[in-house]
């Protein structure tokens, strides 16, 4: 288990512990954000979490928010909390340089739609966090804090990491396959995928518009759902973003407690990529949950065994559609891994990546009734613990299938193997986001109390 040395150990708070503690005075922003800065200090060197990072402006920022809660005025809701943005998301005040040096210095004029409403709410935003290379499979330079000889998974690298860290409390990420779940696995912290088309993607790299979704990390639910509060809003200009007044996570987490879930096994059809020891201790806590809640092992519909693949179509596809021009006016200059999937992008006809297509839905509403009868999918979050060597963050085989489907999903640090954290994942209906919070602090809460 990670520690912390500094002084007087501000940088462990979650993110509504420090609001709470600002809110009473018994802290300032200044406080946090000093404290935030010194972990970084003694830790960036082994962690190598930040790509941009500016502890000046950040303090001058938190002196700010401490002078107008002092004039009466608290600000939104992460009114002077730290938070660090992955560096796909555009910053008019870092600049933004999606993994690659063939953006080395680009400096956006304006914010990302995430961005605005995170300077909205009063969250101090600390800098930009590393990604995997055009938020694909080129691993960054950041290092897993349980062991840096490890990944830290991938592409959402420096903002997990972070986070585990206690660097900073909150963070986004974003994810089109495994993004932000696998890292959250990996490093131990809380990783939430909302449902697809929940957080307005305008002013972030276009990987795959079928699949791109924002999310973050944090050290707890509720910290998450702050978070999520903080930067829904509709935005006209996004075209995948769903209409209508989402639910408050916050309130929906406050309400009335949690019946005792309903919980549906699901190893799905990446199961047989897991590693023994992955599956053994997975197997062990469903078996062990199961003593405390009704759990169901469904089939899956007809047609599963293909998704993982269809997943991938759509992906490459759009990945060869938007960073093919990339890569062939700058030979030598991206990853072999992503040459590759360019290549294998190309080979796939616009009859193939239709078919892909029209198949997210259907299958989605083939597994739908799973939810008439339960609240949740429990499944695992990654084929194993964090794998050693930083030449490669993993494989996102776990998530992809349930990103595809357009899914709400979130790892839970609840397993452990050789003391390398390993998250448990659940997935809910689509716009059931909040029924899945609660189940994930359910759960979150039967693991305090049983220890």
């Amino acid at each position: 288990m990670l520690s912390t040395d500094t002084q007087n150990g501000f940088e462990s708070l979650t993110a509504s512990e420090a609001r709470d503690a600002l809110a009473a005075g018994r802290i300032t922003s200044e406080d946090l954000v000093r404290a935030c800065i010194r972990r970084i200090a003694e830790r960036d060197d082994a962690v190598r979490a930040w790509a941009h990072f500016d502890g000046n402006a950040a303090l001058e920022a938190a002196r700010e928010s401490d002078a107008r809660r002092a004039r009466g005025n608290t600000g939104g809701l992460l009114a002077g909390i730290p938070i660090g943005v992955k560096d796909i998301i555009d910053t008019k005040d870092f600049p933004t340089e999606l993994g690659s040096e063939i953006f080395a210095g680009r400096q956006p004029s304006t914010d990302a739609f995430v961005v605005s409403r995170l300077k909205a709410a009063g969250a101090i935003i600390l800098g930009k966090t590393v990604t995997a290379e055009f938020a694909f499979f080129g691993p960054g330079k950041t290092r897993n804090p349980h062991d840096p000889t490890r990944t830290p998974g991938g592409s959402s690298s420096g903002s997990a990491a972070a986070v585990a860290d206690f660097q900073v409390p909150l963070a986004l990420g974003t994810q089109t396959a495994g993004s932000i779940i696998r890292p959250a696995s990996y490093c131990g912290v809380v990783g939430f995928k909302p449902t697809f088309g929940y957080v307005s993607r305008t002013g972030v790299l276009e990987q795959s518009a079928p699949l791109d979704t924002i999310g973050g990390y944090a050290r707890s639910v509720e910290d998450i759902a702050l978070l999520l509060d903080a930067i829904e809003g509709f935005d006209v200009a996004d075209r995948d973003m769903t209409a209508g007044r989402k639910p408050w996570l916050s309130d929906a987490l406050r309400a009335a407690p949690m019946h005792t879930p309903r919980l549906a096994l699901v190893k799905s059809p990446a199961w047989p990529n897991g590693d023994a020891q992955m599956k053994a201790a997975f197997e062990l806590f469903a078996t062990r949950l199961g003593r405390d809640v009704e759990m169901t092992e469904p089939d899956l519909p007809s047609g599963f065994d293909e998704i993982v693949r269809l997943q991938q179509i759509v992906q490459f596809t759009d990945i060869a559609r938007n960073y093919g021009p990339i890569a062939d006016a700058n030979p030598g200059r991206v990853s072999e891994k992503l040459i590759e999937v360019i290549g294998e992008g190309r080979s796939f006809s616009d009859a193939r990546y239709d078919e892909a297509r029209g198949k997210q839905d259907l299958l989605y509403e083939a597994l739908r009734p799973i939810f008439d009868d339960n609240d949740a999918i429990l499944t695992p979050a990654a084929a194993g613990i964090a794998p050693v060597g930083l030449a490669s963050t993993g494989s996102p085989m776990f998530n992809g299938l349930w990103t595809y489907l357009g899914m709400p999903c979130i790892s839970l640090p609840l397993l452990q193997i050789d003391g390398l954290p390993l998250g448990v994942q659940l997935v809910g209906a689509r716009g059931d986001d909040a029924r899945l919070l609660r189940v994930a602090a359910w759960m979150m809460e039967v693991r305090r109390r049983k220890g």
